[in-house]
Order: C-alpha cells, then structure tokens, then sequence
C-alpha cells in the first residue's frame, strides 16, 4: 500500500496496465470468429479434463499472435489533464486506450507484448524474473522486479509436458470438486461449444452471485485440443460489450527465438526502477513508525475499501480529475467502468475508498466517515 501511496499517477496507470496485461495475454491468446469446426457438447469438467490431457502431449513449445487490446476501463475518466499538463500522453497510451499489436509467449513463461499507438508505441517484456515497459512517447523505461517471496509466473501449466517432475493432468472429478467450489460463491456457466480463430474450442462465462456492483463478468474461450485459452474478455454491469478484452489472430504454435524476448531502447531513454516496500508485519509502515488503518464498508463484490493514514501534505498527484464535495472537503475521484477510487484529506488525515461500484456509493460511504 506504500508504494500505491507514492508513485505518480502516470506510473500507477501503466503499471496497472501491464498487469492486466500479463494476466489477460497470458490466457488471451486468439479472437477470429469464422466459420472453423465446434468441438462436441460436453459437461464442463470433460471438457476441461479433455483439453488438459491433449496439452500435456507437449505438441505446443510456444506461440505468437497478433494481437489488438479492447481497453475501454478510464475512458471518459478526463486523464487528459490528470498528469499536470502531460496526460495527453498517458491518455493516448495504449496500455490504457486499447491498440493492435503482436504477442510471443514462451513455453518457460517468457513473454513479449508490442502495442502500436500514433503517439508512440509501447512494449511489454517478462523474461521470467523482470517486468519491463517501454514506453515510445516519452522514452520510458518502467522495470519491476519481484522480490524472491513474490515468487512469479514460471510459465503458462498446458504448455508443460507431464512427467519429469510435472503434474498430471487433473481427474474429471478433481475438476468436478473445483467447479462445486466455485459455484458456492460465483455464477458459472457450462462449457459451450464454439469456433475461435477457426478453431474448436468451449467458451465459459464466470458472473457474480450478486448483484449491485460494476462487475457483470468475465468470458474465457480455451481451445478443445490442448487447453490453450483462445480468448478474455471482462464485462461491466451496465453494457453489454467489454470493458476489456484481448483478442488476436494468425497464430502461430511453435518455439520461440530467444532474441525476441529481449528490449533495446534508444540511447536516452529515462529508465525508472518500480519497487514494493519491503516490510514485515500485516501492513507497511510509515517512516515515523504509524501505520495506515484499512477497513471495510459492506460486504462481499459491493464492499468499498477503505484506507485512512497521516497525511504527507505532499499532495497526491491527481490533478485533472473530477474533483466532488465530501462533507465540504474537495475530494478527487478516478471513476472506471469497473470500480471507482475516491481521495481526500480532513483534519491532518488522508481517506482512499475504492470500490466495484458506481460513484454516488463510495461517495455515500465518504460522507460517514
């Protein structure tokens, strides 16, 4: 929570776009509706348990694809000005307005992304230890690199052979348990047959078991054969095409070259280590020794986060944004079309709410504090 605290908002933007990223690309990999094959009407179990086996023939040593990024999470949120006087710039970046591209992913976890903008592209590189962002607009470099109890992503599990030290694939009522599991606590949906990127594959929809938030769903399309997610997609509550989604096309399976997993910026470029504090204890300290108060204000998708702390008097870098009255205290908010962050300051204490939900609801919880 530190590190959220400090970074700018530009830093904080992107940093939040290549993680969605590394998330989505990682299980988003080929959108081409045609007019390919469907595969037979299974239950979803078996047909989970069906594409897990065929991935663990080790037939898949990697893939690459091009890509184009549906991203419409901030917009309209006027991040043009929310950068003192730079947001044009992270406003058009691609990470965060959506972009056509090209992605390689490797079968050790090694991954590469390329988005194309008009005002410069961007490049998202994890060779396995570190994360990399170039941003071509302002000749950026971001690294993060994960301290060794973070751990890390090694690598995609259906492109893993079994055996050798890997796991087999999971029984059809192992994946039955898991399923049982899930259906405790969210909607999900069968596996429905379709043809992504001409190929065979089952789509399903995983939704909240309650309602009142911004959240309406999330989408996963995954190839009949070998397991490999073909398509994401996340949904809001109040529209029916996605806030976010991942697709691409002409994908290729096959090894990686090892050159592509590497970023060469141009002499010049301004490189800007990210870092999470390290600390010990349930909550990071500030450098007097206090510690930030968190708590909640309803429950389940609908709860609004609440974070309460000693104010720096340094500001919070959100400029530009829409600013509402809290109780008579202006306050800045960053409104999605997934969630909504409000900030301000009272009496020596800064609040940050956050929340799936629209903006009058943190709002209300904000004037009860």
């Amino acid at each position: 929570m530190s590190f959220l605290r400090r970074i700018s908002l530009t830093k904080l933007l992107l940093l939040c776009g290549a993680t969605a990223l590394i998330g989505v690309s990682a299980t988003a990999l080929a959108l081409a509706l045609g007019s390919g094959p469907t595969p037979p009407a299974a239950p979803l179990a078996q047909a989970i348990h069906g594409a897990l086996t065929g991935a663990r023939s080790g037939s898949i040593e990697g893939f690459s694809a091009s890509i184009k990024l549906t991203d419409h999470l901030v917009e309209g949120s006027e991040l043009a000005g929310a950068a003192g006087g730079q947001g044009g710039g992270i406003a058009s970046n691609p990470l965060l307005t959506g972009g056509s591209g090209r992605l390689w992913v490797s079968r050790d976890g090694r991954l590469r992304l390329e988005l194309q903008a008009e005002k410069g592209d961007t490049e998202l590189l994890y060779d396995g230890h570190t994360v990399t962002i170039y941003d071509a607009s302002s000749n950026t470099v971001y690294r993060y690199t994960p301290a060794a109890h973070e751990g890390g992503w090694t690598g995609y599990a259906p492109l893993k052979k079994s055996g050798s030290g890997e796991h087999e694939a999971p029984s059809i009522a192992k994946i039955e348990e898991a399923i049982a599991k899930i259906r405790k606590h969210a909607g999900l949906s069968g596996a429905t047959p379709t043809d992504v990127g001409g190929r065979a594959a089952y789509t399903v929809r995983l939704s909240p078991s309650e309602g009142g938030s911004l959240i309406g769903g999330a989408e996963l399309s995954f190839d009949a054969a070998n397991g490999l997610p073909l398509r994401a997609a996340v949904y809001s509550s109040t529209t029916t095409a996605p806030v976010i989604e991942l697709a691409a096309e002409d994908i290729s399976y096959g090894p990686v070259a090892d050159s592509v997993f590497t970023i060469s910026p141009p002499p010049g470029a301004t490189v800007k280590e990210l870092k999470l504090p390290s600390h010990s204890g349930a909550a990071a300290k500030h450098h007097d020794g206090s510690k930030p108060n968190t708590s909640s204000a309803g429950h389940g998708i609908t709860a609004v986060g609440i974070l309460s702390e000693k104010a720096s008097g340094k500001g919070v870098g959100t400029e530009g944004l829409p600013q509402v009255k809290i109780n008579g205290v202006t306050a800045t908010e960053l409104r999605t079309e997934l969630g909504t962050i409000l900030t301000f300051e009272r009496a020596g204490i800064r609040y940050v709410l956050a929340g799936a939900v629209e903006p009058s609801v943190v709002e209300t919880v904000a004037k009860g504090l």
